[in-house]
């Protein structure tokens, strides 16, 4: 059996992902929750095969939450199931841990063989997904400037565009407020901008946030 955690903040979400997943002979849904916190604290009591998992959520979101995960279970497959399309955060994503990124407008069918072909210990890459990341290849460039920033550093590029402040964004993520403002630095001059403003402009431009 493929031991499947669900994580998302839409209770409906999670009824109908667990009444699909109850038709799969191969799958069991042993945990679920609707935050970043929460599917730390899954990965970390409950034993898993594969972490279904949205992106945008309340207080710690997804993102936030991966290197967490990775830290505390290295082996727990990271399906990314989202409402964002894979350009906007595929690539990215997967750079930094997950082991696979499918948009919820996918047919129930490729979850399922996302999930197994992960809890195989492989990744899993949706056809856009892999036509991203030919294209990367096939390109003189790097991609987008946000693909180029490590995983802090693109949680709070994230966290700024929404408008929050170092202070919090050092709460939430357990850092100083001169780390965070470190990170803020490091990720200006990657992506040759200059104020908050301009981040928020960026990521609304590429919908990153809506």
């Amino acid at each position: 059996m493929i031991r499947i955690g669900i994580i998302d903040d839409h209770a409906i979400v999670r009824a109908g992902l667990k009444d699909y997943f109850a038709q799969q002979p191969d799958f069991q849904v042993v945990g679920e929750g609707g935050s970043g916190r929460e599917a730390i604290d899954l990965v970390r009591n409950t034993p898993l095969d594969v972490l279904l998992m949205d992106l945008s959520m309340p207080g710690q979101s997804g993102i936030d939450a991966i290197a967490m995960i990775r830290a505390k279970a290295p082996d727990v497959g990271i399906l990314i199931l989202s409402g964002y399309a894979e350009e906007q955060y595929a690539v990215s994503l997967i750079r930094h841990g997950a082991s696979g990124y499918l948009g919820k407008q996918c047919e129930p069918g490729e979850i399922a063989d996302a999930i197994r072909t992960i809890a195989l210990g492989r990744r899993y890459f949706s056809a856009a997904v892999s036509e991203l990341l030919a294209s990367q290849l096939t390109c003189k460039h790097d991609g987008e400037p946000h693909q180029a920033l490590s995983e802090r550093e693109f949680q709070v590029f994230l966290r700024l565009c929404r408008g929050e402040t170092a202070s919090a964004i050092a709460q939430d993520l357990s850092l100083s407020v001169k780390t965070v403002s470190t990170y803020r630095s490091r990720l200006m001059e990657k992506m040759d901008l200059a104020s908050n403003s301009d981040l928020t402009y960026y990521a609304l431009k590429h919908k990153l946030i809506d």
